[in-house]
């Protein structure tokens, strides 16, 4: 059971560095805010005062921290919707949840009677917007950049007093990778290793340090293609383009959510002419949805699932 966090214990638990990182900190409360079961948490740069300790959250705009909850299993008060229903990958920590809003386009009336204590919305969001939010309740923007993966779990963590549990899935993470990195880092030295996604039928890339990016390159040792080094942001690319990239590993990402207007993009994809010419493809190396195609790639859940799939396939196996 998760005893309330009092400022003794706050501090106790900064002092082991259990939610206190580069981006998140959790100072301990004093005796005036003990009272009102306060704490000031720093994350980006931001300090906020928020509970102690809190169910009564809502989010928007940031599957990065839908997937932070499944991690912890916390289910909040209020949570996102794609294409109108909560997607499958979330049904755990979502049923008898109030959909507010699609993820680009929050309901801000719906949020507004489920009166939050906090609304965790995205750094994706235009600045008018997280500045309505914040009308309503102390909104914390979640990063959607991979590097930031560890603070974003702490800073739920922090939140809603799972710091416990986001310290053993961490350290399990870690005790995992360093196994992985063994067999896989040799065989994915100097390699072109290619993270794909398929949006509305049409291919794109991803910065280094977002989507599984990160996962392949900064933790499992993959090199940075050059081509990969000069996306900015997502970046459509052409299939004729990608053939002149010529994968030797390519991890491919569809969802049907994502291509409702070309559902068998994928399929048409692979009985392309260019596409069965691909290095990848000759030799058997393409990965198709190893983990939930809504997984964001980014994000703890994402980094577990992906790095536990990976371990099943032939390229860890040999088999």
């Amino acid at each position: 059971m998760i005893k309330r966090i009092t400022g003794l214990v706050l501090a106790g638990v900064m002092a082991l560095g259990i939610v206190s990182a580069a981006g998140v900190n959790v100072a301990p409360v004093g005796v005036a805010e003990a009272a009102q079961a306060t704490q000031k948490i720093t994350y980006k740069g931001k300090v906020y005062t928020v509970p102690v300790k809190t169910s009564n959250i809502v989010i928007t705009g940031a599957v990065e921290a839908l997937e932070d909850a499944l991690v912890l299993n916390f289910k909040p008060k209020g949570a996102l919707t794609v294409g109108g229903e909560f997607p499958s990958i979330f049904s755990k920590i979502t049923s008898g949840v109030t959909a507010i809003g699609e993820k680009a386009e929050p309901d801000l009336e719906a949020i507004l009677k489920l009166k939050p204590d906090i609304i965790l919305s995205s750094t994706k969001f235009p600045a008018e917007t997280n500045e309505k939010l914040a009308k309503i309740a102390t909104t914390i923007p979640v990063s959607h950049i991979a590097t930031d993966w560890m603070d974003n779990l702490k800073l739920l963590a922090a939140l809603t007093g799972k710091q416990k549990e986001a310290t053993t899935a961490i350290l399990k993470y870690q005790k995992e990778l360093k196994e992985a990195k063994v067999k896989l880092a040799p065989k994915l030295k100097d390699k072109k290793v290619i993270a794909l996604r398929i949006r509305s039928g049409s291919l794109f890339l991803y910065p280094q340090d977002v989507f599984f990016n990160r996962s392949l390159y900064a933790d499992l040792g993959a090199t940075v293609p050059k081509e990969v080094q000069q996306v900015k942001a997502q970046q459509n690319i052409s299939l004729e383009s990608f053939a002149a990239i010529n994968p030797d590993y390519i991890f491919v990402q569809f969802s049907a959510d994502e291509n409702k207007d070309n559902p068998k993009a994928l399929q048409e994809l692979k009985k392309n002419a260019i596409w069965k010419s691909l290095k990848a493809v000759k030799g058997g190396n393409v990965f198709v949805n190893l983990v939930d195609p809504l997984a964001q790639g980014g994000t703890a859940f994402s980094k577990f699932s992906f790095l536990e799939a990976l371990m099943k396939t032939k390229l860890y196996t040999g088999k």
